[in-house]
């Protein structure tokens, strides 16, 4: 087994879960076979992690982090408006959901996650903030968390049922791009010309 400096251990441990994770999904991240793949015994990532939960939340926020560089680099400096600023998160965020599955499925998986702990809501939370100005600046006179929320769990049902095969079954579309529109439309209105 391998000697390494604790935060090289804690980083590595994390490290070998986020690529599980994108390789072989949240169901393959067990305490074992991060261990292993970590070259450690099955006990040590405790000493880092003192419950399965704490792992699992910290390679979370490595995907919270992930996207919510794309989701910042897609919006810029706001050079654009606010209905395309909007619309290329809601693109950054579908195209994260689609491309990297098993990530996106371990970080809305609030009850496998310790969210209150390790910064993951420090982490979590801000892009939802800037869904919700921007969807405030878009639609002024609505509650702009609501519609927010809505628009979220609008575009996470398009990416998961995208992702099984059932969208493109029942729609025959090509891509899923029709469908973020079409969801942009039906919570924000027409695009003012």
């Amino acid at each position: 087994m391998s000697e390494l400096e604790p935060a090289d251990l804690r980083t590595r441990l994390i490290d070998v879960g986020v690529d599980l994770v994108t390789t072989e999904g949240a169901q393959a991240l067990t305490l074992r076979e991060i261990a292993r793949r970590a070259g450690v015994s099955h006990g040590a990532p405790r000493r880092y992690f003192p419950t399965h939960l704490e792992l699992l939340s910290a390679i979370a926020r490595r995907g919270f982090t992930d996207l919510q560089g794309r989701a910042a680099k897609a919006v810029g400096g706001g050079e654009s408006g606010p209905r395309a600023r909007l619309t290329a998160l809601a693109e950054v965020y579908l195209d994260f959901a689609l491309t990297q599955r098993g990530m996106y499925e371990l970080m809305f998986r609030h009850d496998l996650l310790e969210s209150n702990r390790l910064g993951l809501r420090e982490t979590s939370l801000p892009m939802f903030g800037v869904l919700v100005d921007l969807v405030g600046r878009v639609r002024p006179e609505a509650d702009a968390r609501i519609l927010a929320g809505a628009l979220w769990a609008n575009l996470h049902g398009i990416a998961q049922l995208w992702g099984w095969g059932s969208l493109k079954l029942t729609t025959g579309a090509d891509d899923c791009v029709p469908l973020l529109h079409a969801a942009l439309y039906a919570h924000l209105g027409p695009e003012e010309r």
